[in-house]
C-alpha cells in the first residue's frame, strides 16, 4: 500500500490543512465544515419551492458547492485558495486520462455487479435521452455545478479525514491517506444510495469505485480542478451515448 501512494506523493507537493499549511483547521472548524457540507447536500435533495424551475434548479445546483465553500473561506480566510490550482496543459492531459479510466473501471465492476447481483438505473441519466435537443443542452450545462459540488464534497471529506487520522489516530502520512480515501469513496457512494434504489452494492462497490479513480486525480494533482474536469468528462461521455442509445432505439 505504501508503495501504491509514495509514487504519487511529493514532498514539496503536499495536500494542505492536515500539516497546518498553508493555516491550520481545528477539530471544531472540520465539524462546521462537515455541517455545511450536509447543509449543502440537503439543499441539494430535499424539494423547495420552484425546484423544478430552471432557475431553481441551477440555485440548488449552486448552493450544493457554495455552502460547504463559504464555511471553509470562513475557518481558512487565509488557506481555502489550497485546494484550487492553476490548470496547465498537463493537468487537461490528467482530466482526460483520469476520466477514460474511471470509465473502464466502472463499465468493468459495473457489468459484474449487474451480472451477478443486479442494479437500478440512474433514472436522472436514463431520462437524458428523451428530452429536446434544446433541453439536452441545457441538462449538460447544468450538470457542471452539481459535478463541482460532489468534488467539492469528496475533496473536504478527503482532506478532513486526512487530518483526522493523521492528527487525532497518529497514521503515517501513507496511511492516512489511504484511510482518508476510503473514506471518502464510501461517502461518495452513501450520497448516492438514493439515486440507485438503495442497492448498497451498487452505491459502495460501483459508485465508490469510481470516486476512488476520480479522488486519485486529486491526489496526484492536489488540484480539484482535475478532478472535477475528470468527473465532468466521465459524465459527459455517458451523458453523450445514452443520448445516442436513445436515437437510434427511436431510428
Amino acid at each position: 500500500m505504501k508503495s501504491l501512494l509514495a509514487h504519487i506523493e511529493k514532498p514539496n507537493d503536499d495536500f494542505p490543512y492536515y500539516n497546518n499549511k498553508p493555516c491550520h483547521i481545528s477539530a471544531s472548524q472540520w465539524l462546521l465544515v462537515m455541517v455545511a457540507i450536509s447543509i449543502g447536500l440537503l439543499l441539494l435533495i430535499t424539494p423547495i419551492p420552484y425546484a423544478d424551475t430552471l432557475v431553481g434548479q441551477f440555485t440548488v445546483a449552486i448552493l450544493f458547492f457554495a455552502v460547504p465553500l463559504a464555511s471553509l473561506i470562513k475557518v481558512a480566510p487565509n488557506g481555502w485558495q489550497s485546494i484550487f490550482r492553476r490548470v496547465n496543459k498537463k493537468d487537461i492531459v490528467s482530466m482526460f486520462a483520469f476520466a477514460f479510466l474511471n470509465l473502464i473501471v466502472t463499465i468493468s465492476i459495473g457489468s459484474l455487479v449487474v451480472k451477478y447481483i443486479g442494479a437500478n438505473a440512474n433514472q436522472l441519466i436514463t431520462s437524458v435521452g428523451e428530452l429536446t435537443p434544446p433541453e439536452q443542452v441545457v441538462f449538460f450545462i447544468r450538470s457542471v455545478p452539481q459535478l463541482f459540488g460532489e468534488e467539492v464534497f469528496s475533496i473536504l471529506v478527503f482532506l478532513g479525514a486526512l487530518q483526522l487520522f493523521s492528527s487525532v489516530f497518529k497514521c503515517s502520512r501513507s496511511y492516512s491517506v489511504f484511510f482518508a480515501w476510503i473514506i471518502c469513496a464510501l461517502a461518495f457512494g452513501a450520497i448516492h444510495l438514493p439515486t440507485y434504489g438503495w442497492n448498497f452494492i451498487q452505491a459502495f462497490v460501483v459508485i465508490g469505485s469510481a470516486r476512488l479513480v476520480l479522488t486519485l486525480a486529486y491526489i496526484k494533482t492536489k488540484n480539484i480542478w482535475v478532478s472535477t474536469g475528470a468527473h465532468i468528462i466521465n459524465d459527459w461521455i455517458i451523458f453523450g451515448l445514452t443520448i445516442l442509445g436513445a436515437s437510434r432505439a427511436i431510428a
